[in-house]
């Protein structure tokens, strides 16, 4: 991929480097470092954002990661001076854990996890001891079986948080599926082995499943992804501008040509 790309060493040497009053808040900033994990995250950068943002004067550098964790370590630290990989879950919880100061400001297109076929190529064929692969992690854990409640083939337990639950949070298993749980990225590779398989948009979409092809998709909005950014920034110029960046018509257009079938941002609708 086409991008300014700052490798993880140099990012962690600038996180120790940086001295305090550049990380200031600076009303005049004109150099914005966005940080995505790599894909269309990223994509949406360099094909539109950037482009969008340059005409208002601004310098964008993009740092693109394949991990869950630095992005908001280096957001945080002032390495970067916003993300986009997110949901508000994931955020949320991290940043409670950590004692972040980190605020989300705007949605953006994010790829649904989805139903895909396995052995199985229809709904209608589930049946007891249908076997049904999900994530293993946590949060994604979580959406697949919210997911699957959804479709009225589990219930869960009515006293947790269902952003938390996991399989031992299940009630009711009303069409006797039994869940297999595996690593989100091993997903598509399962749908051979299984009745059906939950995958996830980013692994859909890098493994060209096309969601067309989703026998049920994600319905909620709690797990769509946001641009964030730290706290003491969220009333800068530049983050207006940057929510200006995802919302204008041109990366509306762009977006739902680009990213076709993906959630679209809940103000799109309005």
């Amino acid at each position: 991929m086409r991008r300014t790309l700052l490798k993880l060493p140099l990012l962690a040497l600038t996180l120790s480097c940086l001295p305090f009053s550049l990380l200031a808040a600076d009303p005049d900033k004109k150099e914005i470092v966005i940080g995505t994990t790599v894909g269309d995250f990223a994509d949406m950068v360099t094909e539109s954002v950037k482009p969008f943002l340059e005409t208002r004067g601004y310098r964008v550098k993009l740092v693109e990661f394949t991990d869950y964790v630095m992005p908001n370590l280096a957001l945080a630290e002032g390495a970067l001076d916003v993300n986009c990989f997110q949901h508000r879950p994931y955020l949320e919880t991290f940043s409670k854990d950590r004692g972040l100061d980190l605020i989300p400001v705007t949605q953006v297109p994010t790829g649904p996890m989805g139903l895909y076929s396995g052995k199985l190529s229809s709904l209608e064929q589930v049946k007891k001891g249908s076997t049904v692969a999900i994530p293993n992690d946590p949060t994604n854990q979580a959406r697949a079986l919210l997911m699957l409640e959804d479709m009225g083939w589990i219930r869960l337990k009515d006293d947790i948080d269902p952003l938390r639950a996991s399989e031992f949070d299940v009630a009711e298993n009303l069409k006797g599926i039994r869940l297999v749980l595996l690593e989100a990225a091993q997903l598509p590779r399962s749908r051979q082995d299984v009745d059906f398989s939950v995958i996830n948009g980013n692994f859909a979409a890098s493994s060209g499943i096309p969601f067309a092809e989703g026998l049920f998709l994600e319905r909620s909005y709690d797990f769509i992804n946001w641009v964030v950014v730290r706290g003491e920034d969220q009333d800068q110029p530049f983050v207006q501008d940057l929510i200006d960046a995802y919302n204008a018509e041109d990366f509306r257009d762009y977006a739902m040509k680009r990213f076709e079938d993906y959630k679209y941002p809940e103000s799109w609708n309005r």
